[in-house]
């Protein structure tokens, strides 16, 4: 939705259109969220659960191969017409999801909706009454289905601590190479294509064979430890190809989002999809927020002259420590395990986790 505003810059760059986007931009972003967490509760509504991971996997590698192609484009397109460009085909994408996309629920199957008297039911917790005839879900049924589904919560915390080495990556990296081996724009954008095009053939061609041969939990697993070891030469590097060669390995990391969606969505039924896929969303949204509060600030200390000790990459360092936990959180998901038993709500057009 936000990159529609793009036509905004597409008609002038000047001060005033360019804070008018901003403000466009800022007020489109509370709702822009919600995009991406929709896109992967209607191909969990339309794909059996033994393809959905596959699935999440090639529509997050379409994804990284839309980045490929708006990096290069922007390569070669002038400054004003890179923005004409994103404005007209935000616009053939909203009108290609009203022409081809059918609702995936009935309309008669609310799924934000539910009854009053409803319960939250957990065979090792007293019930829990959940409100009013006819609200929103609110909180506390997320905290249901954290404390009934434990797959549902190990996985919440493996994507809490991956998402907080993610956002921290981030905001750190490209300062440190900067500060380490004055790298510019152009090696910036040579590592964001070399990890793009990496992420769109990992996840379009490999993550579907790999899937059925190994299954989800340990694919979490190795792409978790993989991503600790480059992180961990990241902050040691000591040469300038360094990043190049770790660019190539960083591809295995992708294996971890899908494949975290796709085990989450089989502990719900068909019509939770949404809350699910948005209650992982609003967890990565809140480490994208906190992760670079702590991280800069912390590159910026040890790449200082006021260091505490000698370890530019220490930041690098702290975030490897946090996707050790993760992996360490990873090995203990058994999805396969019998899930929990929780009904989120009494309304009969609801489907409980099963």
């Amino acid at each position: 939705m936000h990159d529609t505003f793009a036509v905004i810059l597409a008609c002038s760059r000047g001060a005033h259109f360019f804070y008018a986007y901003y403000v466009a931009k800022t007020f489109a972003a509370m709702v822009e969220g919600s995009v991406h967490c929709l896109a992967l509760a209607y191909v969990a509504d339309k794909v059996p659960e033994v393809k959905r991971a596959s699935a999440f996997g090639i529509l997050a590698g379409v994804g990284s191969a839309s980045f490929v192609g708006g990096t290069l484009a922007a390569r070669f397109l002038s400054t004003a017409l890179t923005f004409q460009v994103a404005a007209v085909l935000s616009m053939i994408a909203a009108v290609y999801m009203r022409i081809f996309l059918k609702e995936s629920v009935p309309c008669e199957r609310q799924p934000l909706l539910k009854e009053s008297g409803g319960v939250c039911e957990n065979n090792s917790s007293s019930p829990m009454t959940t409100g009013p005839l006819k609200r929103l879900l609110s909180v506390g049924d997320l905290i249901c289905l954290l404390k009934s589904s434990p797959t549902f919560s190990q996985a919440a915390v493996v994507l809490f601590f991956n998402s907080l080495a993610d956002g921290g990556l981030m905001a750190s990296l490209l300062y440190y190479l900067k500060a380490q081996f004055q790298f510019n724009k152009n090696q910036f954008a040579d590592l964001m294509l070399i990890s793009g095009i990496g992420a769109t053939l990992t996840q379009i061609l490999f993550m579907p064979i790999l899937l059925p041969a190994i299954g989800e939990e340990k694919l979490i697993s190795v792409g978790l430890l993989v991503s600790c070891i480059n992180i961990f030469i990241y902050s040691i590097s000591w040469s300038p190809w360094i990043p190049y060669a770790l660019a190539g390995c960083s591809v295995f990391g992708v294996f971890v989002r899908p494949s975290i969606c796709s085990i989450a969505s089989k502990q719900v039924g068909p019509t939770q999809q949404g809350m699910v896929q948005g209650s992982l969303s609003g967890i990565s949204s809140i480490t994208n927020i906190i992760s670079p509060f702590i991280f800069s600030p912390l590159t910026a200390l040890f790449l200082s002259e006021n260091a505490p000790f000698n370890f530019p990459g220490f930041s690098l360092m702290c975030l490897g420590l946090a996707l050790v936990i993760a992996f360490i959180q990873s090995i203990m998901i058994r999805a396969d395990a019998s899930k929990a038993g929780v009904k989120i709500s009494s309304n009969p057009y609801r489907d409980a986790l099963v």
